[in-house]
């Protein structure tokens, strides 16, 4: 069984960092559950998949054992990604309780404020985790905290910058005031930037840069999951024999352009196609004496190639009961 670093003290992609020290681990101690991708129970489908083992701190980690329900055959599907190494990352459901602005605590790109006090609800293992460290976070009575750039929530404020100071006696009080006026203009002019990126008036470059990153990694990870999407969907019109692959990188091009579900439909209409070989054999089998006739199919791809035509023209019905258990769908409307 291989351990998985649940949660670290970095910057996640929130903004803001979690201090391991201050995780409540008491009450996921008695309920150590493993969900996928932090689904719930209410959600369709949705079971925990196991549960976590040998949950421990070290090194400022916190540190888990997933271990996986042998009578469910979706987690033991998961289970064997996991153990080859196709999915790698764990994700923590944390409920904060206390979180703080305090500077001395701030690592540089941190936008929000750190979170010095938490409970651990459940553990996830995830396929694209919010960051290195996989890292979700709930609110009050479990609800997740949205934090996307333009909405905020009292429970992971957002840090506020000082306001500025008027010139010291003594300073000259032209230069002072250029200088506030320079910074009241940029602020007027960025005022609908910043509202965007979710930043409060008189923000910082550097909490604006973090929250541009922010965005662009969130982009960045929105698209490779589409990329795996169209992928995994081209890899299997392949397996079907419905495509060849050497037409894998175009259809990838047209997925990336259309979309992974308009590509799941066109392969749906697509018939797999069907080897010499397989002709042959099938034709050896529909010969006198091989016990083959009508009625006697079970799918689309044992029927002749010359029998195909009569029995789409004279026996409709068959026709269609035979293309569902080849391709798992009805036959569209045949058409004269």
């Amino acid at each position: 069984m291989k351990d998985v670093i649940i949660s670290t003290e970095a910057v996640n992609s929130y903004g803001s960092r979690v201090l391991t020290s201050g995780i409540d681990l008491s009450q996921y101690e008695r309920n150590p559950v493993l969900l996928w991708m932090h689904r719930r129970s209410w959600e369709p489908g949705a079971m925990p998949i196991g549960k976590v083992e040998n949950l421990r701190i070290e090194d400022g980690r916190l540190i888990g054992t997933p271990v996986f329900d042998q009578n469910d055959d979706f987690a033991k599907q998961i289970e064997s990604k996991w153990d080859n190494g196709f999915l790698r990352m764990a994700s923590a459901g944390l409920e904060p309780m206390e979180t703080t602005p305090d500077p001395a605590l701030v690592l540089p790109g941190q936008t929000r404020e750190t979170v010095t006090r938490c409970k651990l609800v459940e553990v996830s293992i995830v396929d694209i985790g919010g960051n290195d460290e996989a890292l979700q976070l709930y609110g009050q009575e479990g609800k997740l905290l949205k934090l996307a750039a333009g909405e905020d929530n009292p429970g992971l404020p957002l840090l506020q910058l000082k306001k500025g100071t008027k010139p010291e006696p003594g300073d000259e009080a032209g230069e002072g005031e250029e200088i506030n006026n320079n910074q009241n203009q940029t602020t007027a002019m960025n005022k609908e930037q910043l509202t965007l990126l979710g930043l409060p008036d008189g923000a910082s470059d550097e909490q604006a840069t973090a929250a541009l990153q922010l965005m662009k990694m969130r982009a960045d990870k929105v698209e490779a999951l589409q990329l795996a999407a169209v992928t995994q969907c081209v890899d299997q019109a392949i397996a079907e024999r419905k495509i060849l692959a050497a037409q894998r990188d175009h259809y990838i091009q047209l997925g990336k352009a259309a979309g992974a579900d308009m590509l799941t439909d066109t392969f749906k209409t697509m018939p797999a196609q069907v080897k010499p070989t397989d002709i042959l054999r099938l034709s050896k089998e529909s010969a006198p004496g091989s016990g083959k006739g009508p009625g006697s199919y079970t799918k689309l791809s044992e029927v002749p190639r010359e029998e195909l035509l009569a029995l789409r023209k004279e026996q409709p019905a068959e026709y269609m009961r035979l293309y569902k258990a080849e391709y798992g769908c009805d036959c569209p409307p045949l058409s004269e």
